[in-house]
């Protein structure tokens, strides 16, 4: 299985595994299946149910083919780098540093779409792919974006926080979003693979971002890190 090795902000190494073009083929065969029954219910629904008399206008041909047009952009953009096949083949877009791509990364994948995939039938996706180090086609190279696999990938729905917790280290409000998702990413991996250095790296990186010391084993601060923020930020969203 091929990985690749990102160097996140916090100067730590993660491997990840790289999708692979078999996967990423299937990806795209089940968003091309889903666009192509949208499709036909839509004309179904508009020319056979509600039969407009006469030819249809310039703009409801528009409105119709719009979400064909926009669905990998409005996806990847919407569902954190993953279109409705990606997920169900458990992959994603990352950046090369492991980051979530900005939408500009993601407008860039898709400006090139049509040059990947639609004009050449794939065929320049499938060879930048094979031959590129990181399985990336032209939209990925440009945008700085590879796909990897996300099975197994911890989410932060699972540390449920009771309402009546307090937090051990308010200080996790000087954190960003970024930071929460590479702790996962590190306990993700200590979880798949009982590596332990990325775990104690990024411990150490976290105490002195927050400027804190703590006695706990650093898998253990990380989880509490990841509660505090949870629970911080769900106050700051109801307040």
């Amino acid at each position: 299985m091929q990985k690749i090795k990102v160097q996140t902000t916090q100067n730590v190494t993660i491997e990840y595994a790289l999708a692979g073009l078999g996967n990423r083929i299937l990806a795209y065969l089940i968003d091309s299946l889903l666009l192509g029954v949208y499709m036909i219910a839509a004309f179904w629904l508009f020319f056979g149910v509600f039969s407009p008399e006469g030819e249809p206008s310039v703009v409801v041909i528009i409105l119709l083919f719009l979400p064909v047009f926009l669905y990998h952009l409005l996806c990847e953009a919407f569902l954190n780098g993953q279109s409705l096949g990606k997920r169900q083949m458990n992959i994603k877009v990352v950046k090369l540093d492991g980051s979530s791509p900005s939408l500009s990364a993601y407008l860039l994948r898709w400006l090139l779409r049509p040059i990947d995939i639609s004009i050449f039938s794939g065929g320049v996706a499938i060879l930048s792919i094979a031959i590129s180090q990181n399985d990336q086609r032209l939209g990925d190279l440009a945008a700085g974006t590879t796909v990897v696999k996300t099975k197994g990938e911890t989410p932060l729905s699972i540390f449920n926080v009771d309402p009546d917790y307090e937090p051990l280290f308010p200080q996790v409000v000087n954190l960003s979003d970024q930071d929460i998702e590479t702790i996962l990413r590190v306990i993700t991996t200590y979880r798949e693979t009982g590596q332990t250095a990325p775990v104690g790296a990024t411990a150490k990186k976290i105490e002195e971002l927050l400027s804190v010391k703590n006695d706990m084993r650093p898998l253990q601060f990380l989880y509490t890190i990841v509660r505090d923020y949870k629970h911080i930020t769900a106050q700051q969203t109801y307040q």
